[in-house]
């Protein structure tokens, strides 16, 4: 079996993304648990939650720079159409991880209806699962869009 670097590369790149998207899932059920707990379980589960999102940021991390190398190393030059669109939605999910997770944590700390937080915590989970399935879609689906 003859492995390249280019596969030891897809290899680490396929593991990040697994590792991007997976504790999302989970963040789903965290989320669903802190509807009427108490004070010291509450902050408990916040801590998880910002414990996940920054994993899911370091994720993300090596999850661009393995993909800046498939890139360079690989037979796909940067001006394909998948590979912007990929940009793109990328660009897009580190503003909205780096935006709405933590905007939506420290407001819960401060606002009388949780419900109302626990909710928008919930949409920005879903939102950001399709931001990066989208992505996954194009990375695994290679559309020549354009």
């Amino acid at each position: 079996m003859n492995v390249t670097f280019y596969d030891v590369i897809l290899y680490f790149h396929i593991v990040s993304a697994v590792l991007a998207i997976g504790p999302l899932f989970v963040l789903l059920l965290v989320i669903k648990q802190l509807t009427g707990v108490q004070q010291e379980i509450e902050r408990s589960y916040l801590s998880l939650i910002s414990v996940a999102v920054r994993f899911i940021m370091h994720a993300g991390h090596a999850l661009v720079l393995t993909g800046a190398l498939l890139i360079i190393f690989g037979p796909w030059p940067w001006h394909t159409s998948w590979v912007i669109m990929t940009l793109g939605v990328m660009l897009l999910s580190a503003f909205f991880l780096a935006s709405g997770f933590t905007k939506v944590l420290r407001r819960f700390e401060q606002v009388a209806d949780k419900r109302a937080v626990l909710q928008k915590l919930w949409n920005t989970t879903w939102i950001y699962i399709l931001l990066m399935l989208v992505m996954l879609w194009l990375m695994v689906q290679k559309p020549i869009l354009w």
